[in-house]
C-alpha cells in the first residue's frame, strides 16, 4: 500500500474519497497549494471517490477572490463540499462563515505562515458557528480529516480541521487510508441523505433561518442510535461518554504523540416508540456524535481520541495546555530525565476546540494538578487575555470544584528554534512556579525565520505584464502606480499596501502634497531669493499650467534646469521635490477579486469621491457555464457599477482582441477629470498560460458578448455626443439584452431574481435547443404527406463528404418511396432518438479519431446517457476515414474511430442494426465511394427497397466548373448575397466565385464551437487578398492599408508569401467599403485568388535599383496582360447600383455582355501562379510554381535581357494521397524579355485547354505536363507562340532567404530589409510594429517592398533621410534584427483561425518551437547558421513547406508531419521523416540532429544536404518520387 509522507497528502487523499467537489485555494492557478498537487494528480487521473456519483470534481481558486462564495452554489444543489486551504483566507472570509456553518462543508486549514504558524486565525473565527477539529500528528491529520467529513455528514454542520503542517514534517510515513474503513466511517446511507437535502435559499449574508438540525423519537427502542441532519433519526443522548483519563493513556513518543479516545460502549434503553421532534444540533450532539465516530476508529484500528488530550504521569502537579504546535515540546518532555526540573509536567491539548466542552477538561485532568501554564500560539494578540486562556479559566474555575482549582498562568508563544525548547519550558516552569508568575510571558521570539512567509503573497502574474507594458509606453516617466507590488511602504504588509484603500489614501495625500507644492512655487515666484531673475519667470510659467499635463509636463524640465543651474537655497529647496513639477498619471492597479463584495469597497470609495484616480482593474476569469451559473460569486461588473454615479469615465477593453483601444481608452482615462475605470479583460485558466491560450478566450468571450468593449465618457452629453462608445462589432444588434444580464452588466433580475443567473447559463442553450426542435418539426410537417417507412439521416462532416453523402442517400431514399429527413447530428434532439424507426448515421473522422464538429455535442450526449432505451430503433452507420492517415501501428485505432464508437455505442443502448458498419476508406481506388457502393445496396436490402422499379437517373453533382460556367463571368448572385443582413455568410457557389473577386470567406474557428453552443451561427468574416505586382507599394498606399486593416478587418496586416496585403476579419457589411478602400489606393484584388493567373512576385533586389525596375516593369506587363476582362468585378464592388448614373447596361434581357479573350467562360482549371527570381538570390521560391522565370542579364550585367523559363511546380498535396504531390519546375528553356509575357500568355493558354478540369486535385499545371510530358509540352507552347525557346543561359543561386539590414544601391540610395515575424503587422503591448511603420511611411519618400519570405524593405531612402529613419526604427524596435538564424529563416502560413483548411496551428505556433529551439542552437554554436524551417496547418503549402530544410506539416491539431532535407536554394524537394508527432517528439528529434550537425557537418554543408549525406532521408529527385524511400513507410491500413 502507498505510503503517505505529509500531513497535507493524507488530508487531500480523505478529502477526495469523501466530497463531490473540493475547493482548491491557491496562491494561483498555476502555483500549487501543499494540497492541490495531490488533489489535481488524483482527478486528472479519474480516480473515483466514495462519496461522489462519478470523479470528485476539483475546483481551482486563487486565494484572493472570496474563494468561499464558490462553495454556495454546490452545498444548496445538495453536493457535499471541502474546502483546502491555507489560514489566510479564513479572516476575509468570516461574513460567509456565520451561514456556511449550517451545511455539511468542511475546511481543512493548513496553518501559515510555515515554519511559524498563526493560530490567531482560528482564534478569530471561533464563535463563527463551526466546528474545530484540530491535529497534530501526521496519522491524526489522516484520522481527523475523515472524522470532520463523517461529523459534518452525520449532524450538516460545517467542520474546520485544523492543522500545522510543519509540525508533522519529521514524522514516519504511514500507510495510505484504508478505503473499506473511510466507507464505514462515512457511513453511506448517510451520504445519500445529505445528498438529497437541497436548500433554495438564494441570499449570502441575509440569515435565511437555515440551521443543522437533528430529528429524533422522544422515547426510544433498544437499538443503537445514529445522528443525522433534516429527516433522519438522531442517537440517544448518551450515545457515548468519555473513558476515565487513566484508560488508554499513553507515554510520549519521540515526535508523535499517540492520543487516547473514549470506547465506550453505546447504552440504550427498552421504550416504545415515540413521536419525533426536530430540533437545532447542540454542543452535547456534536460531542456524542465525534466520540461516536472516534470509538469506531479505535475499534478498527486501536487508535483513541478525545476531545482534550492528556499525556503526562498520572500525579503531575504541573501541566501544560497548548493551544498550537506541540511537537517540539513532545520531543523535549519525552527525552526529559529524573533531574530535570519539568520531568513531571504534563501536556494537555484540545482535539475538539470548538464546541469547548470545558466539563471534559475537568474530568480529564489529574487531581493532583496545582499549576497550569497555557501556550497560546498567537501572533496578532488583540485583547489582554488570550482566548484560550479565558475558555480554560471559565472551565475551571466555576462551578462547585472552583475553590480548588489551580493555578493558571497564561503565555504568548511565537516563534521557538529547537535549540531552545529546553530553555523555553524551563522558563515556563520557572514562572509558573514563581510565586507571583508574569502573567502573559512571552516564549519566544517574536522575530519570524526568513523562510517563513508565505508562499500566498500577492504577485503579479507574468501574463498581466501586457498592461503594465502598455501603460509603460503611453506614460513613460509620468506613470505613478500607487499600489505597486514592488513599493516599499515602512510597516504596511504588501497586502495592505497593494488594496485600493491603502492606494487611495496614498494618491490623496500626494494630491494634498502637490496641491501644497503649487502654492509654494507660487509664493517662490513672488520672492527675489534667486541669485537671477530667471527662475521667477519659469516658475510663473509653470504655475499657471501646473494642473494641465500637457503644458506642465513640457515645461518641467526647463523649470528644473533654471533652477539647477540657479544655485540658491530657495531653488535647492524647490528642488527636493522636482518630481512634483511634473503631473503624474496616477493608477490604482487591481484584479477581479476587486469585483467581489469583500474587495468592493475600495473600489466605490475612489469612485463615490470624485477624485482624479485612474483604476486599472485586470478581469482574468475566462468565460465558461460554470462561471456564468455559478449566482453565489456575486461578481460585480465594476463597469457597469461605476457608470450608474455618473461621474466616472468607464472603459471596457482586452489587449488581445483591440490594442488600439486600449490605448485610446488610457489615454481618455488619463485625459478625463475625475474619477476613471479601466475594466481590462485577460483571461487564463492559469498564469503561465501561453498568450496564444489567452487569444483564443478572449476572442470568445468578446465575440459571445460576455465581454464587451465600450467607452463611457459622462462629459460628451455636454458636447451634443453620446456618452457611449461600444467598440466590439459583432454584440451591437445584442446589446440591449446583454445590458440587462446580471453576470456581466445586469440581468433579467428584475422579473426572476431567484432563477437570474440560471437564466444567463442556459440563454444559449435553451436557443440551440429550440433551433433543434423548429428544425425537426419542420422536416416531420414536411413529410407528413408522403407514404412510406421513415428514415432519419444523420450525419457528422467537417469536409462536406459525409453532408454531399447524406444529401445523396436522403435523396435516394425519397426516389425508392421512404420518407427521409437529412440532418446534422448536432441540430437533432437527442431525445427523439428512442422514437425514430430506421436511423442511419454517418460520419467522417477528424483529428486524432474524434467527431467532426458538427457531431461531438451530438456524441458526447450519446457516449454518457445510460438512461435512453433504443431496442425499438433499426439503425445503420458509415464511416469515412484514411487508412492510412496515421502510419504507425500503435495509430492504426484513428481509422474510422467516430463511426466504429458510435455503431458499438448504439448497439449497446439496444439498437438493430439494419447493416453492419460501413467503412470509407480514401485510400480505396475511388476513395470512400468504394466502400459505400457495397454498404448502400445492404442498407436498401434491409429497408425492403432494393428492388424498386423507374428509379430516376441522379442528376450529377454540382462542380467548379459548373459554377463557373453557371456565373456569368464570375457575377453568380454575389450582390444578392452581399445585401443579405439575415447572415453573415454568402452562398456555397457564390463562396467559389469571390476567390476571383480576390475574397475568402472564412469563420472564426476559435469561437465555433462557443457560437454554436449559443445558438449561434459561426463568426463569418472575410479574407480579403490584394493584387500587388512585384510587392511594392508607396507610402501612401501603406497608410491605406494601415487605415483598412483598423477600420475594416482586425487591426492587423498580413504579409503573405505570394508578397502581398492580406486582411482578415472582415465582415460582411464591410467587404464592400473595405474593396473600394483598397481601389481608392490605386491597387485591387481581382484575381488574387481563383482559377486566374494570381498576383507576380518579383524579388525585392535592394542592391541593384535599375534591374530591380526592369523586372519590375516586366511583371507589370505580364500582370496586366494576363488580367482577366470581366466587369463583373466593377459591377459588384465599385458602381453604386443605388445611383441613377450607374445602373447596369443590359443587351438581349438579362443577360450581361461580357469577354474573356483569354480565359473563356471557365477560366482555369485551378490557380496558376508565376514569380521571377534574380540570381544569385531564389528569394522567390522560383522553383515552386506554374511558371518560374529566372532573370538574365545583358552584357553589361547592369540591365535585364531575358528570362530562363521554368513550367510546371507546384506546391499543393493532400495527406496520404500518393497521387498528389509537390513539384519543382523543368526547364523549357530561354526566352528574351520583350517576347516573355506573350511566352506566360501561351503556357497558360496550354494548360486551360488541357488541364484536368473534372478531377481538381489533378488539376494544377504540373499534372498537366507529367501527364503528357515535358518534350510535348515545350511543342504545344511553341505551336502557339510561333516560335522556339532558346538555349538555356548560366546562371547560379546561392539561397532563397532574404538578406537583411542595410544596403546600398549602385544609385546610392539606402535599404533596410526588416523581419516581420511570418509577416504579421500588428500593435502589442511588447512591440508596437504596427505603429512604427505608420509613423515610418508618413516621412519615408522611397517605397516599400514586400518579400516573398513573408518580411518588408524600406527602399529609396536618400541620404538626407537617414537618421530620421534609422531614428524612427530604433524608437519602435523596428531595426531589431538579433534573432537567430533559423527564425530569420522561418515561414509560416495563416493557419488558425481563420483559415478553413488548417489542421493544425502555424503562424501562432512555429515562433514558440523555434524559442524552444534556440537554446540548443546557443549551445551548439549554430545561433548565426540560417536553416530554412517553414510551418503550415496543412498540405496545400502555402508557405511553400516542401522546398524547406526542414518543414512542419499539420495533419491535425497539436499534431504534424516533419519533413526534412529540402534544399537550402530551393531546388530540392524535401521528403517525409517522421509521421503525426507532436512537440515532445519534434523537439526529441530536433535537439539532437542539430547537435550532430554542428558536430559533423562538412565546410559550407547545408543543413537539407547534411541529413541526406548521414542517411536521414532520401533526396527526392522529382515530384513523382516525392512519396518514394520515406524515412517512416506507412504501415497497411486495417
Amino acid at each position: 500500500m502507498a505510503s503517505i509522507t505529509t500531513a497535507a497528502e493524507a488530508v487531500a487523499r480523505i478529502a477526495y474519497l469523501s466530497s463531490d467537489a473540493i475547493l482548491s485555494v491557491q496562491p494561483a492557478l498555476s502555483t500549487h497549494s501543499e494540497f492541490s498537487k495531490h488533489l489535481h494528480s488524483y482527478s486528472s487521473s479519474r480516480l473515483p471517490g466514495l462519496v461522489a456519483k462519478e470523479v470528485p470534481e476539483v475546483i481551482a481558486i486563487r486565494h484572493n477572490v472570496d474563494p468561499l462564495l464558490s462553495a454556495f452554489k454546490p452545498l444548496r444543489s445538495g453536493k457535499l463540499v471541502s474546502v483546502t486551504t491555507s489560514s489566510s483566507i479564513l479572516l476575509p472570509s468570516i461574513p460567509h462563515l456565520y451561514k456556511l456553518a449550517q451545511y455539511p462543508i468542511v475546511l481543512h486549514v493548513a496553518l501559515h505562515p510555515l515554519n511559524s504558524a498563526d493560530y490567531s486565525e482560528i482564534t478569530a473565527i471561533r464563535q463563527s458557528g463551526f466546528v474545530f477539529l484540530h491535529s497534530e500528528t501526521l496519522q491524526e491529520a489522516q484520522d481527523i480529516a475523515l472524522s470532520a467529513h463523517a461529523l459534518a455528514i452525520r449532524l450538516g454542520k460545517g467542520v474546520i480541521h485544523f492543522f500545522d503542517p510543519a509540525n508533522s514534517a519529521r514524522d514516519h510515513p504511514i500507510e495510505a487510508e484504508d478505503r473499506d474503513l473511510v466507507r464505514k466511517i462515512l457511513d453511506l446511507d448517510s451520504v445519500r441523505a445529505a445528498q438529497l437535502r437541497k436548500d433554495e435559499s438564494t441570499s449570502l449574508y441575509v440569515d435565511d433561518g437555515r440551521r443543522a438540525t437533528v430529528t429524533e423519537e422522544t422515547a426510544q427502542s433498544p437499538t443503537e442510535g445514529s445522528i443525522e441532519s433534516g429527516s433522519a433519526k438522531a442517537a440517544p443522548r448518551d450515545i457515548a461518554t468519555e473513558k476515565s483519563s487513566t484508560e488508554g493513556a499513553s507515554s510520549v513518543g519521540s515526535s508523535v504523540r499517540e492520543s487516547s479516545a473514549d470506547s465506550r460502549q453505546t447504552t440504550s434503553s427498552a421504550t416504545s416508540v415515540g413521536s419525533m421532534i426536530t430540533r437545532p444540533v447542540t454542543s452535547d450532539d456534536i460531542y456524542d456524535c465525534i466520540t461516536s465516530i472516534w470509538a469506531q476508529i479505535a475499534r478498527a484500528t486501536g487508535r483513541t481520541y478525545r476531545v482534550f488530550e492528556y499525556t503526562g504521569p498520572e500525579d503531575a502537579e504541573s501541566a501544560l495546555f497548548i493551544f498550537g504546535s506541540t511537537g517540539l515540546f513532545v520531543d523535549e518532555l519525552g527525552e526529559a530525565n529524573s533531574t530535570d526540573e519539568f520531568a513531571n509536567f504534563g501536556l494537555v491539548t484540545a482535539r475538539l476546540y470548538r464546541p469547548w466542552i470545558g466539563s471534559r477538561l475537568s474530568q480529564l485532568l489529574p487531581v493532583s494538578i496545582r499549576r497550569i501554564a497555557v501556550l497560546e500560539q498567537i501572533r496578532k494578540k488583540t485583547t489582554k487575555w488570550g482566548p484560550v486562556l479565558l475558555d480554560i479559566l471559565t472551565s475551571l474555575r466555576s462551578g462547585p470544584a472552583a475553590n480548588a482549582s489551580p493555578l493558571i498562568v497564561g503565555h504568548q508563544l511565537v516563534y521557538i528554534e529547537p535549540a531552545t525548547v529546553r530553555q523555553a519550558i524551563r522558563g515556563i516552569f520557572q514562572n509558573l512556579s514563581s510565586p507571583t508568575p508574569i502573567q502573559n510571558l512571552e516564549v519566544g521570539s517574536s522575530e519570524r525565520p526568513q523562510q517563513s512567509s508565505s508562499q500566498y503573497a500577492l504577485t503579479q502574474p507574468k501574463v498581466e505584464n501586457a498592461y503594465m507594458k502598455i501603460l509603460d509606453q503611453v506614460f513613460g516617466e509620468r506613470l505613478h502606480v500607487a499600489n505597486r507590488l514592488d513599493a516599499a511602504h515602512a510597516g504596511i504588509s504588501a497586502t495592505i499596501a497593494a488594496s485600493p484603500e491603502f492606494g487611495f489614501g496614498s494618491l490623496l495625500a500626494r494630491h494634498d502634497h502637490r496641491r501644497r507644492f503649487i502654492g509654494e512655487v507660487k509664493t517662490a515666484a513672488a520672492t527675489h531669493d534667486f541669485v537671477t531673475d530667471i527662475p521667477q519667470s519659469w516658475l510663473s510659467k509653470w504655475a499657471l499650467s501646473a494642473e494641465d499635463a500637457q503644458k506642465a509636463n513640457v515645461i518641467a524640465p526647463d523649470v528644473i534646469s533654471r533652477l539647477s543651474n540657479d544655485g540658491s537655497r530657495l531653488a535647492s529647496t524647490l528642488l527636493e521635490s522636482k518630481s512634483l513639477f511634473f503631473k503624474e498619471s496616477q493608477w490604482l492597479i487591481g484584479s477581479d477579486a476587486w469585483a467581489y463584495d469583500l474587495g468592493n469597497s475600495g473600489v466605490h470609495h475612489v469612485i463615490a469621491s470624485g477624485a482624479n484616480v485612474n483604476m486599472l482593474i485586470i478581469d482574468s476569469q475566462p468565460w465558461s457555464e460554470r462561471a456564468a451559473a455559478d449566482e453565489a460569486r456575486r461578481k460585480k461588473d465594476i463597469g457597469l457599477y461605476a457608470m450608474h454615479f455618473g461621474n466616472a469615465y468607464v472603459a471596457s477593453v482586452a489587449v488581445y482582441s483591440s490594442y488600439t483601444q486600449v490605448l485610446e481608452a488610457m489615454i481618455e482615462a488619463d485625459e478625463f477629470e475625475g474619477p476613471s475605470v479601466v475594466v481590462a479583460y485577460l483571461p487564463y485558466n492559469k498564469e503561465d498560460d501561453s498568450p496564444l491560450t489567452v487569444l483564443q478566450e478572449t476572442k470568445k468571450a468578446v465575440d459571445l458578448g460576455y465581454w464587451p468593449l465600450y467607452r463611457w465618457n459622462p462629459t460628451k452629453e455636454e458636447n451634443g455626443e453620446p456618452n457611449f462608445s461600444l467598440d466590439s462589432e459583432r454584440i451591437k444588434q445584442e446589446l440591449e439584452e446583454f445590458l440587462r444580464r446580471d453576470n456581466h452588466l445586469t440581468q433579467l433580475m428584475n422579473r426572476h431574481p431567484k432563477f437570474a443567473a440560471n437564466l444567463s447559463e442556459s440563454y444559449g442553450t435553451e436557443i440551440r435547443a429550440l433551433q433543434k426542435r423548429k428544425a425537426k418539426d419542420a422536416y416531420n410537417t414536411l413529410l407528413e404527406s408522403l407514404y412510406g417507412a421513415p428514415l432519419t439521416i444523420l450525419f457528422a462532416s467537417d469536409n462536406g463528404n459525409a453532408e454531399s453523402l447524406a444529401k445523396r442517400l436522403g435523396n435516394r431514399g425519397k426516389a425508392r418511396g421512404l420518407k427521409t429527413m437529412v440532418m446534422a447530428m448536432d441540430d437533432y434532439p437527442l431525445e427523439d432518438l428512442p422514437t425514430e424507426e430506421n436511423v442511419v448515421m454517418l460520419t467522417s473522422t477528424a483529428g486524432q479519431g474524434e467527431f467532426p464538429q458538427n457531431g461531438r455535442s451530438f456524441w458526447d450526449a450519446v457516449k454518457d446517457t445510460t438512461e435512453i432505451d433504443l431496442s425499438q430503433v433499426k439503425y445503420a452507420v458509415f464511416a469515412l476515414g484514411d487508412s492510412h492517415y496515421w502510419p504507425r501501428k500503435e495509430d492504426k485505432i484513428y481509422y474510422n474511430k467516430p463511426g466504429k464508437d458510435l455503431d458499438a455505442r448504439i448497439a449497446f443502448l439496444g439498437g438493430k442494426r439494419l447493416a453492419d458498419v460501413g467503412l470509407g476508406d480514401d485510400q480505396d481506388p475511388d476513395s470512400y465511394q468504394t466502400g459505400y457502393a457495397e454498404w448502400e445496396p445492404k442498407l436498401w436490402q434491409s429497408l425492403g427497397v432494393d428492388n424498386v422499379e423507374g428509379l430516376a437517373e441522379e442528376p450529377p453533382p454540382i462542380t467548379n466548373e459548373d459554377i463557373k460556367i453557371e456565373s456569368n463571368f464570375l457575377r453568380g448572385t454575389i450582390a444578392e448575397g452581399l445585401a443579405d443582413t439575415s447572415t453573415g455568410a454568402i452562398s456555397a457557389s457564390d463562396q467559389q466565385l469571390t476567390k476571383f473577386h480576390g475574397t475568402y470567406m472564412q469563420d472564426d474557428r476559435d469561437l465555433r464551437d462557443e457560437r454554436k453552443a449559443q445558438g449561434l451561427e459561426p463568426a463569418y468574416a472575410f479574407m480579403i487578398r490584394c493584387r500587388l505586382n512585384g510587392g511594392v507599394a508607396t507610402p501612401s498606399q501603406w497608410l491605406q492599408m494601415d487605415s483598412i486593416s483598423s477600420s475594416y478587418g482586425n487591426e492587423t496586416m498580413k504579409l503573405t508569401t505570394r508578397q502581398t496585403f492580406q486582411f482578415h476579419g472582415v465582415v460582411k457589411n464591410k467587404l464592400k467599403s473595405a474593396m473600394r478602400g483598397i481601389n481608392k489606393a490605386l491597387m485591387t484584388t481581382i484575381a488574387a485568388c481563383g482559377d486566374v493567373n494570381r498576383n507576380v512576385m518579383v524579388s525585392p533586389l535592394p542592391t541593384r535599383s535599375a534591374f530591380h525596375r526592369d523586372v519590375h516593369q516586366v511583371s507589370a506587363r505580364i500582370s496586366d496582360h494576363l488580367l482577366p476582362s470581366t466587369t463583373a468585378y466593377h459591377e459588384i464592388w465599385l458602381k453604386d447600383n443605388d445611383s441613377p448614373d450607374e445602373k447596369q447596361t443590359k443587351v438581349g434581357g438579362d443577360a450581361i455582355v461580357d469577354k474573356e479573350p483569354l480565359y473563356g467562360p471557365t477560366y482555369l482549371p485551378r490557380k496558376f501562379k508565376i514569380t521571377i527570381a534574380v540570381p544569385p538570390h531564389n528569394d522567390t521560391d522560383v522553383y515552386a510554381h506554374d511558371i518560374g522565370l529566372i532573370a538574365i542579364k545583358d552584357a553589361s550585367g547592369k540591365r535585364l535581357e531575358g528570362f530562363n523559363v521554368l513550367v510546371g511546380g507546384g506546391m499543393g498535396v493532400t495527406h496520404n494521397n500518393k497521387k498528389t504531390y509537390p513539384r519543382t519546375g523543368s526547364m523549357l528553356g530561354y526566352f528574351s524579355a520583350s517576347q516573355i509575357h506573350l511566352v506566360c500568355e501561351k503556357i497558360m493558354l496550354v494548360q486551360r485547354d488541357h488541364g484536368d478540369r473534372k478531377n481538381r486535385k489533378h488539376a494544377r499545371l504540373k499534372y498537366t505536363i507529367d501527364d503528357m510530358g515535358v518534350d510535348v509540352f515545350r511543342s504545344k507552347v511553341e505551336d502557339l507562340l510561333e516560335d522556339k525557346f532558346k538555349e538555356l543561359r548560366p546562371f547560379e543561386f546561392k539561397s532563397n532567404i532574404d538578406t537583411f539590414g542595410w544596403q546600398k544601391d549602385e544609385f546610392g540610395m539606402n535599404h533596410f530589409l526588416m523581419f516581420i515575424e511570418n509577416g504579421r503587422v500588428e500593435d502589442t503591448p511588447e512591440f508596437s510594429m504596427k505603429t512604427g511603420l505608420r509613423e515610418i511611411a508618413k516621412v519615408h519618400q522611397g517605397d516599400f517592398r514586400l518579400t516573398p519570405n513573408q518580411h518588408l524593405c524600406l527602399s529609396g531612402v536618400p541620404d538626407a533621410q537617414l537618421d530620421t529613419i534609422k531614428g524612427l526604427l530604433k524608437q519602435y524596435k523596428l531595426d531589431n534584427l538579433h534573432f537567430s538564424g533559423l527564425r530569420l529563416s522561418s515561414s509560416a502560413c495563416v493557419a488558425f483561425p481563420t483559415c478553413g483548411l488548417a489542421m493544425a496551428e502555424s503562424e501562432r505556433y512555429l515562433p514558440e518551437l523555434i524559442t524552444k529551439l534556440e537554446a540548443c542552437l546557443e549551445e551548439n554554436g549554430l545561433r548565426q547558421d540560417s536553416i530554412v524551417m517553414r510551418m503550415t496547418g496543412c498540405p496545400n503549402g502555402c508557405a511553400r513547406p516542401w522546398l524547406a530544410e526542414v518543414a512542419f506539416v499539420g495533419k491535425a491539431y497539436g499534431a504534424y508531419n516533419m519533413y526534412l532535407g529540402g534544399g537550402y536554394h530551393g531546388q530540392r524537394l524535401n521528403k517525409l521523416y517522421r509521421s503525426s508527432i507532436g512537440e515532445e517528439e519534434i523537439l526529441g528529434i530536433m535537439k539532437p540532429l542539430l547537435r550532430r550537425y554542428a558536430v559533423e557537418r562538412e565546410e559550407g554543408e547545408r543543413f537539407g544536404d547534411f541529413v541526406i549525406r548521414i542517411g536521414m532521408v532520401k533526396a527526392t529527385r522529382e515530384g513523382k518520387d516525392f512519396h518514394e524511400n520515406v524515412a517512416e513507410e506507412e504501415s497497411e491500413g486495417e
